[in-house]
C-alpha cells in the first residue's frame, strides 16, 4: 500500500503549495485529507489513520502539538504505530534549534523544495524501517521533549491555588493537592478531603508548577509525585494511579507518560 499523509495547515495558500510540492517529490504518497484546524486535524487523522502527519505549529483550536499530544494519547492500539509527524512552523531559527535539537523534523514556512526533498527522503526511509516500533518510540521521546520546553517554568513555583468558593475565595496551598485534572473549561483542584474549580486552563497552570514535584501524567491531569500510592496495570497494558490516604479517586496514564513507570 502506498503511504498517506495529512495536511494540517490554516492557510489555505500554505496548505496547497505543500500538497502541490509533495505531489511532484513524492508521487506514490497520498494526502487523505487537508484540516484547517486543530480539532479537524485530530479527528482526520483518529479516521483516516495516515502514515504521516504535516502538522502546523499555530492553528485555530489546538496546536500542532497538542493534536500532536491528543494523537500520542488516543491513537488505538489496534491502529498499529503513531504516525511519523512533522511539524510546520513560522518561527524563527533560533526556535526552530529547539526543535533540532530534539530531532523532531520540521519545515520552515514557506516550505522550500530542496527542505522538502530532505524531509520526504528521511520519512521514506523511516517508513520503509524493519523495527518501526523503535521508530514510533524514538516520535514519543521527541514529543515529550518539545512538550517539555513549551512548558518552561516561572521562576518561583507557584505556592497557592486562589479558589472560588461561593462568594468567597480559597487559597489553597499546593502542597495539598492531590491532582489538577482539566475539566470542560475548568479545571479540578482535588485535595484529600474537597475538590475546588478553577478557571485557568492546565496548560496555563502548568508552567507554575514545580516540574519536580507535580508530573504531567495525561495531557488533562498532573499528579503530585508524592500523593501517588501505587500505579497499576490491566490486562490491556494500561496504567492507572491510586492515591495515599485511602482516596477513592484514580488517574490514568498515557502512553506518551507511562515511561515514567515502566520500571513498575
Amino acid at each position: 500500500m502506498n503511504p498517506t499523509a495529512l495536511i494540517a495547515e490554516d492557510e489555505p495558500l500554505l496548505a496547497q503549495a505543500l500538497q502541490a510540492e509533495l505531489a511532484r517529490q513524492w508521487p506514490q504518497l497520498e494526502v487523505a485529507a487537508v484540516a484547517a484546524n486543530g480539532p479537524a486535524a485530530l479527528a482526520q487523522a483518529l479516521a483516516l489513520r495516515p502514515s504521516l502527519c504535516f502538522l502546523d505549529i499555530r492553528m485555530p483550536g489546538q496546536s500542532g502539538l497538542e493534536v500532536a499530544q491528543a494523537l500520542a494519547e488516543e491513537w488505538p492500539d489496534e491502529a498499529g504505530p503513531l504516525p511519523l509527524l512533522v511539524f510546520v512552523t513560522a518561527y524563527d531559527q533560533y526556535a526552530l534549534q529547539a526543535f533540532d535539537a530534539a530531532a523532531a523534523d520540521y519545515l520552515l514556512k514557506p516550505v522550500e523544495p530542496q527542505r522538502l526533498a530532505r524531509c520526504c527522503e528521511r520519512l521514506r526511509h523511516l517508513l520503509a524501517a524493519t523495527a518501526r516500533p523503535q521508530v514510533a518510540e524514538q516520535a514519543l521521546e521527541q514529543l515529550r521533549a518539545l512538550l517539555a520546553g513549551t512548558a518552561a517554568p516561572s521562576r518561583a513555583p507557584l505556592r497557592f491555588i486562589q479558589a472560588s468558593v461561593g462568594n468567597s475565595v480559597r487559597l489553597v496551598p499546593v502542597e495539598e493537592v492531590l491532582y489538577f485534572e482539566a475539566a470542560d473549561k475548568y479545571v479540578r483542584v482535588v485535595t484529600a478531603d474537597r475538590e475546588y474549580l478553577i478557571r485557568t486552563a492546565l496548560r496555563e497552570l502548568l508552567p507554575q508548577l514545580d516540574a519536580e514535584v507535580f508530573w504531567q501524567v495525561h495531557r488533562g491531569a498532573v499528579v503530585r509525585a508524592s500523593a501517588i500510592d501505587g500505579v497499576h496495570r490491566d490486562d490491556a497494558g494500561k496504567l492507572r494511579l491510586s492515591f495515599r490516604g485511602g482516596h477513592p479517586g484514580t488517574l490514568n496514564v498515557s502512553r506518551l507518560y507511562a515511561p515514567r513507570f515502566k520500571s513498575m
